[in-house]
């Protein structure tokens, strides 16, 4: 069975667990491991999770029988709903869970009244075909600096609509 669940503080420590095991696996071929290594440390630990809901940040952690295997972050914007992370473990990607938490956060999005779901995905990260899949255009190809680091990354979007239900 699949449930989303809102990330109380007390999942916290879940989360940084899953980051610390996805992080290298995902950006190995991507990022350099200082570069990994320093964002885990920024944004992964428990401090920096709790920062991170602090400033409006909405978690959700994916389970399959009651096992933590995946998370997203939502954060509302005045004109959209921005998914600032997205993440799933290893042994779990292929079996749709990315395409549910999409839709997930589709639905999110329309009960915001927000009609744009946006993300930021690294140009090199396999993960851009996926969110091509899902009806995501690139907007805006972006250079951020950050920190000693510049994130070379596409800013995609998605219309989403309320679905009639008859």
């Amino acid at each position: 069975m699949i449930t989303i669940e809102l990330a109380e503080q007390s999942d916290i420590r879940s989360i940084s667990n899953m980051a610390y095991i996805i992080w290298p696996l995902t950006y190995a071929e991507v990022l350099s491991q200082d570069q990994i290594d320093f964002m885990l440390e920024k944004n992964y630990t428990v401090e920096g999770l709790a920062e991170s809901m602090v400033n409006g940040q909405f978690f959700y952690v994916l389970k399959e029988d009651g096992i933590g295997q995946g998370f997203i972050a939502l954060k509302t914007l005045e004109d959209r709903v921005r998914i600032e992370k997205l993440y799933l473990m290893p042994g779990v990607q292929g079996k749709g869970f990315g395409k549910t938490l999409i839709e997930f956060a589709s639905e999110k999005t329309v009960l915001k009244g927000r009609g744009i779901l946006e993300l930021n995905v690294n140009r090199n990260n396999p993960a851009y075909h996926f969110y091509l899949k899902q009806g995501f255009k690139v907007v805006q190809t972006v250079d951020i600096p950050y920190y000693d680091y510049v994130l070379n990354d596409y800013v995609m979007q998605k219309e989403v609509k309320a679905t009639a239900v008859s």
